[in-house]
């Protein structure tokens, strides 16, 4: 792709990110929402295969489909309370078609179908951004809501991380088992959206963390199914000696840093008695680590077959930057030590 174009793209991601981030106003948060998703989609389809230019339009039809969602219930809100602003949401069925627009377009369960789809057909560095920097927004609105009807809220916890832990089970595909991972994780941040925001804050801010590390690790080794991953030892030893940890850190496991967000969420939701729904929650963490630790097995425990069709493929040594991935790889697995200070941070 032309550099200028791309450099166009990635400013109006940026900008449509900033837009709704700065709105008070339900327009403009949607107009910067809507600028998101069209500077996403020339990205998606730059490679011109077939699978892409699917997943592109599985993409667009629900990013559609959310934003006019939104754009009915924040017009909903006017014609019932006189009101545009973010902050006003006083009526219960406006705030209810918005989090439910919101969850679709950042793909929470029962509305998650598409995400899985879509990032199987893109590539891992469009991938990276959809499963990172395209949260953003709708995260941010959200946040700004803050929904009242917590049933609502629990049950679209309690289903992402649940069906986040069995979709992922018997994948074989690297970007379907990212996507569930996403939704399992995403699950997570809802559930404890309604009791303590800052620390919804601090989750996703881990889970970008570890996120970026993964794609980092499958995209120098060009890997995008298990099998693939297995030949990964003879290109990189020491980074296929620490992928375990970033994937176990995704996992939830101390004393990784992915430990450090799931056990202040279950404190949290032990503390307003809800002991059921930490319960379900950190079973539920168990299926996500069993695909986890699939992966590591496949990584570091198997060696790859020697006959013609398991050798590694020859390849070019990597022109890939390795300081983003050092940086990550880092964070992703030593942060767990600082949860003292993250606490003392959320703290009211």
């Amino acid at each position: 792709m032309n550099p200028y174009i791309l450099a166009i793209l990635l400013f109006g991601l940026g900008l449509g990110t900033t837009i709704t981030f700065a709105s008070s106003h339900w327009l403009l948060a949607w107009m910067g929402l809507e600028m998101n998703t069209l500077a996403i989609i020339p990205l998606m389809a730059q490679h011109h295969h077939p699978r892409a230019v699917e997943a592109t339009t599985k993409y667009f039809l629900t990013q559609a489909t959310a934003a006019a969602m939104l754009l009915f219930a924040s017009v909903t809100n006017a014609w019932l309370s006189g009101q545009w602003d973010i902050q006003q949401m006083t009526h219960p069925l406006p705030i209810t078609i918005i989090t439910l627009a919101l969850a679709l377009k950042i793909g929470l369960a029962p509305v998650h179908a598409w995400l899985p789809e879509v990032l199987q057909g893109l590539d891992l560095t469009v991938g990276l951004i959809l499963s990172t920097w395209q949260k953003l927004a709708p995260f941010t609105l959200i946040l700004q809501i803050n929904p009242t009807n917590s049933t609502i809220l629990i049950i679209l916890g309690l289903t992402s991380t649940l069906i986040g832990g069995w979709g992922g089970l018997n994948q074989t595909q690297l970007r379907k088992i990212l996507a569930y991972s996403s939704i399992a994780h995403l699950g997570w941040m809802i559930l404890v959206l309604q009791f303590s925001p800052s620390l919804t804050l601090l989750t996703l801010l881990t889970y970008f963390v570890m996120t970026f590390s993964t794609f980092l690790v499958f995209k120098l080794n060009k890997a995008t199914t298990i099998n693939t991953l297995a030949t990964s030892w003879t290109k990189a030893p020491l980074l296929t000696s620490l992928t375990p940890l970033i994937l176990l850190s995704l996992g939830g496991l101390p004393p990784l840093t992915g430990f450090m967000p799931k056990w202040l969420i279950l404190q949290e939701l032990a503390k307003q008695d809800l002991a059921l729904t930490a319960t379900v929650a950190a079973l539920s963490a168990l299926l996500s680590l069993y695909f986890y630790l699939r992966l590591s097995y496949a990584m570091t425990l198997t060696m790859s077959p020697n006959n013609l069709s398991g050798t590694t493929p020859w390849r070019l040594s990597s022109t890939q930057l390795t300081l983003p991935l050092a940086i990550s790889t880092t964070m992703a697995i030593c942060l767990l030590p600082l949860t003292p200070a993250a606490t003392a941070l959320l703290a009211p």
